[in-house]
């Protein structure tokens, strides 16, 4: 009789499980390794991220610091100057503000400005995203910022996948790395690989097959493109979309080839559209891709306005899967 294999379901975990377990394998695989920041120890975050990492590393590799932004990310740098490997916790992206001198003058300038002979391999985990009822000073997605900077990298999970291989990959550089993550993602499961793995930066992922028009999208909307493109199969119409995952390094190849493909190129992002990350996608599609499109690459990001508190102002102020299907039809001549 021929044996009965048994198909085991692939293991899934949530976002927050995966960024937990990245960071557990990598403070058990090298030492040098160590978080810093407000309520990362005994709190484990406000958002449970961290929760048990204290109690398998200890308060002096889970350090819970003061509320400062400012002094956290200092002694992320001069800590990663001197051999470590910090992974510095800013609770909410919009406190960026608060330690810019560090990650955009220090940080990201210290290899160049010391003939290579000093580096910062240090990673600054933070958070983005609207619609959580936050009001204005705690719903904003400033990648853009750090995306313009020479000597950052960016990255931007949208899976539970993608999460664990970025952070790990983030780790190991020898390079400052800026790790978004979405606060409204951490409960959201998918397919994550019990054995050892890493993603490469700089390398996009397509996350559906298309051919009528191309959807390139960033964390959370990501899956307001997926949705968006079922929309669009029930008029007939096939949407590719690509997930980015990292702003830089870009992956310039994958969205002109994508675009060419399909002819037509619509961009969604979270940041504030004046000046930000869809404009530069934008631009790339329409450079490299010029002689192959079908109409101008259209792009949606965040209205140009503070993050209201009222949840019915709110919704209007980021892209909606309704919003995008209907401006991807109008692209393809179907409004």
């Amino acid at each position: 009789m021929p044996e009965l294999v048994q198909e085991v379901a692939p293991r899934e975990l949530t976002m927050a499980q995966a960024i937990n377990e990245a960071l557990a394998e990598e403070m058990r695989r090298d030492p040098s390794v160590f978080i810093i920041g407000e309520d990362v120890a005994e709190a484990g975050t406000p958002f449970k991220v961290l929760k048990g990492l204290v109690e398998e590393f200890g308060p002096e590799r889970v350090i819970d610091s003061p509320i400062s932004e400012a002094g956290i990310t200092g002694l992320g740098v001069g800590a990663a100057m001197t051999g470590l490997r910090p992974v510095v916790d800013l609770m909410f992206g919009d406190f960026v503000t608060l330690a810019m001198d560090q990650m955009v003058n220090q940080a990201a300038k210290i290899h160049y400005m010391s003939g290579g002979k000093l580096k910062a391999p240090m990673v600054i985990r933070t958070t983005l995203g609207a619609t959580r009822r936050s009001a204005a000073q705690h719903s904003q997605s400033l990648h853009a910022w750090f995306s313009h900077v020479p000597g950052l990298k960016v990255a931007l999970p949208a899976t539970p996948y993608d999460a664990k291989g970025l952070l790990k990959t983030a780790i190991r550089d020898d390079n400052p790395v800026v790790f978004f993550e979405d606060k409204l993602m951490y409960q959201k499961k998918g397919p994550v690989p019990a054995e050892e793995y890493t993603l490469p930066f700089g390398v996009a992922d397509v996350k559906r097959e298309g051919s009528d028009i191309t959807l390139v999208a960033t964390s959370s909307m990501v899956y307001v493109a997926l949705e968006a493109a079922e929309l669009l199969a029930r008029d007939g119409l096939s949407a590719e979309v690509v997930d980015l995952r990292t702003t830089f390094p870009l992956d310039k190849e994958t969205l002109i080839e994508s675009a060419k493909k399909t002819g037509r190129a619509l961009v969604i992002d979270e940041g504030y559209e004046r000046y930000g990350v869809t404009a530069e996608l934008a631009s790339v599609i329409a450079e490299g891709a010029f002689y192959h499109l079908d109409a101008p690459v259209k792009r949606m990001g965040a209205m140009d306005v503070p993050i209201p508190f009222s949840p019915v102002l709110e919704d209007l102020t980021v892209a909606t899967s309704a919003g995008v299907a209907a401006a991807a039809k109008a692209l393809c001549g179907r409004a």
